[in-house]
């Protein structure tokens, strides 16, 4: 769905992007992560075929931002960080405007409008101002306008900054429904805890490089088998020795407390009776999975 191929973007005065390639597979949410100044937003106009990379192609479901930016901006919906709103407007004139200027007929548009409020829950504000909703309903609005076309890729750029909990609840859902309705959808963030119940791949970007292994599994696309926390009482110096005897790979230790990855499908209970065969003394055992931040910094260890 999208391919990036040694893209190298250069401002007048410094190179942001040195060499990108990665790809992103129809259906998956994927979390472009990395610090302030990586390299993000840029990358992420790149691929909206909004700024023009110095080197290197883009393909956006099949078609290239090069060649054909107004074909690639029919097919992709862009929230940018800093969006704008016409606030005098209704949130169903907003919705009309945006569904027009982005080529859905005048006949069509009603229709549009409407199930493009549904999707983002303000059914039940098209008659009201955008400039009288609450930060977290604007968002909703921004991301109406942003899919009122029914894209098939949607670029998110901090979609989370600024909302509370409550309204950050709310967009992690939004964002699960249009996953499930078939949308690929790249959430650009550097705050880890934003993306962990929706994402299911994760892409890192430092200093305008991909590190760590590019596109890995991650948050909700994660399935690595058993996968444990176990604290111990008095655990050995040699732990990972001990543990690699017993077919259990040591993925992280924190003092007493380790993550574990059993071996030859073993379920938790297996990997229990393992360590208390072994004389190991357990005084936590909790099955668990991978998150976001575990993939990341394990990655970023890489």
């Amino acid at each position: 769905m999208i391919e990036v191929k040694d893209v190298v973007y250069d401002y007048p005065s410094a190179r942001a992007l040195h060499g990108v390639s990665f790809k992103v597979e129809a259906g998956a949410v994927l979390a472009m992560v990395g610090p302030n100044g990586a390299g993000k937003t840029t990358l992420l106009r790149c691929m909206a075929a909004l700024d023009d990379a110095t080197e290197g192609t883009i393909s956006i479901d099949g078609l290239d931002t090069r060649d054909d930016p107004r074909g690639v901006h029919a097919t992709i919906g862009y929230l940018p960080d800093f969006f704008g709103l016409y606030e005098e407007l209704s949130v169903r004139r907003a919705l009309t405007y945006a569904a027009r200027s982005r080529g859905v007929s005048e006949a069509a548009t009603p229709a549009a409008v409407e199930q493009a409020a549904a999707r983002v829950q303000l059914a039940d504000r098209l008659e009201t101002r955008a400039g009288e909703l609450s930060r977290g309903l604007k968002q909703r609005l921004a991301i109406g306008q942003t899919i009122v076309h029914q894209p098939r890729v949607l670029l998110l750029d901090e979609p989370a900054a600024g909302l509370d909990p409550e309204a950050r609840r709310a967009l992690s859902d939004l964002i699960l429904r249009l996953a499930k309705e078939g949308m690929t959808i790249v959430v650009s963030s550097h705050i880890l805890s934003e993306l962990e119940d929706y994402s299911t791949q994760m892409l890192m970007i430092r200093d305008g490089r991909v590190a760590g292994g590019g596109v890995v599994a991650a948050g909700a696309g994660v399935r690595d088998g058993t996968r444990i926390s176990v604290t111990f009482a008095a655990p050995p110096a040699d732990l990972d020795k001990v543990l690699a005897k017993l077919d259990i790979a040591l993925e992280r230790r924190d003092g007493d407390t380790a993550i574990l990855l059993a071996g030859n499908g073993d379920d938790d209970s297996a990997v229990l009776a393992k360590l208390i065969g072994a004389g190991l003394k357990v005084s936590a055992f909790q099955p668990t999975r991978r998150t976001l931040e575990d993939a990341y910094l394990a990655e970023a260890q890489s």
